[in-house]
């Protein structure tokens, strides 16, 4: 069976009987777990054996970014913004450059050891220092440094297994508002998103397997959000080449409104070109969709099984002297002692 258009969360740490029988409807594609989904490692591995068990076939994802953004806490190692990797940047590029690629491999290595497929990273927005939501998420303010970074941490991710998922296409770092509570407006022209936001996408769009679109609307494109915008979507295909798979960011947050209910914000994304989507945090929402798209018989994501295919990898990478690099760095990264970081990644 291949797995559905929505990507939906859960209530607790385990599966209550609802959701067992929730997850084995044809068009329930994915599964995201977020902080009240998770107690320890032992706990995380044994809830997705349990999904596993019911559809092996669904895409297990989780937000692990580092810093405020860190779903996988007991057990895992404490990871930094990825700012953090911007500031040893200007510093060392070269440090900064291999701490990138060590951070992005023991990332993915913590989050595959407990069956999850991927996480959804790296965040590929612009710092432009007046977001509310992207901020540290961030790895820096300038195109370079970014675009440098964010390519060894994909590099360290995929060496590790993991797919990688960029967000938010085609920038969300611009614009002051959350799209979580608010619809933000970037009113930027086309011409100055292509030399500043789109260029990390256009950069790296051939090395990631799937993308975020933002809920962000670009008046000089198009009056709708990207996620809901075919302009969007297909200078992301047509021009980027970009032939990985597209979720839309969820639709539950206050951005995505604009589209209407929920069955008109699931179309709406589809339509567009999205190939899943997320509903999350309404449980009432995500039924309504899955209920519209069985009655209108949408098909499922072939896509899919590219990212739920792990990448060849060595094996026992975690308890390698790379790895204790790895988490020695981030822990000095944590503590903002870049001085220390250099000096680890120079030794």
């Amino acid at each position: 069976m291949l797995a559905g258009r929505l990507m939906l969360d859960l209530t607790g740490t385990a599966l209550s009987s609802d959701e067992k029988s929730l997850l084995q409807h044809p068009a329930v594609g994915g599964v995201i777990l977020f902080a009240r989904n998770i107690q320890d490692k032992q706990q995380v591995a044994e809830l997705t054996g349990e999904i596993r068990a019911l559809r092996p076939e669904l895409l297990l994802a989780v937000d692990q970014e580092g810093g405020r953004v860190q779903r996988l806490r007991e057990g895992f190692t404490r990871l930094p913004p990825l700012r953090q990797l911007g500031h040893l940047y200007q510093l060392d590029p070269l440090a900064a450059s291999q701490g990138a690629r060590l951070l992005g491999q023991l990332m993915a290595s913590e989050v595959l050891e407990v069956d999850l497929d991927f996480s959804f990273a790296p965040v590929l927005d612009i710092d432009y220092q007046q977001s509310e939501v992207i901020g540290d998420r961030a790895f820096a303010s300038d195109l370079p440094s970014l675009i440098a970074l964010a390519e060894k941490y994909i590099e360290g991710m995929q060496l590790a297994g993991m797919v990688s998922v960029g967000k938010h296409y085609p920038g969300h770092g611009y614009v002051a508002a959350d799209s979580h509570t608010s619809l933000p407006t970037d009113e930027r022209s086309l011409e100055t998103l292509r030399s500043s936001c789109l260029r990390p996408f256009a950069a790296l769009a051939e090395k990631l397997q799937g993308i975020m679109p933002a809920h962000v609307i670009y008046p000089a494109v198009d009056d709708q959000p990207a996620g809901f915008s075919k302009k969007w979507l297909n200078l992301l295909r047509d021009e980027l080449n970009f032939s990985g798979m597209i979720f839309s960011d969820d639709l539950a947050m206050a951005g995505a409104k604009v589209a209407g209910s929920y069955p008109q914000r699931a179309r709406a994304a589809l339509d567009a070109g999205c190939d899943q989507v997320l509903v999350c945090n309404d449980r009432a929402g995500a039924l309504e969709v899955l209920a519209w798209m069985q009655a209108e018989q949408i098909e499922p994501c072939e896509k899919a099984a590219m990212l739920h295919s792990r990448l060849p990898v060595a094996r026992n990478w975690l308890d390698s002297p790379e790895a204790l690099v790895a988490r020695q760095l981030a822990e000095q990264l944590v503590a903002d002692d870049l001085q220390a970081a250099r000096q680890l990644m120079v030794c």
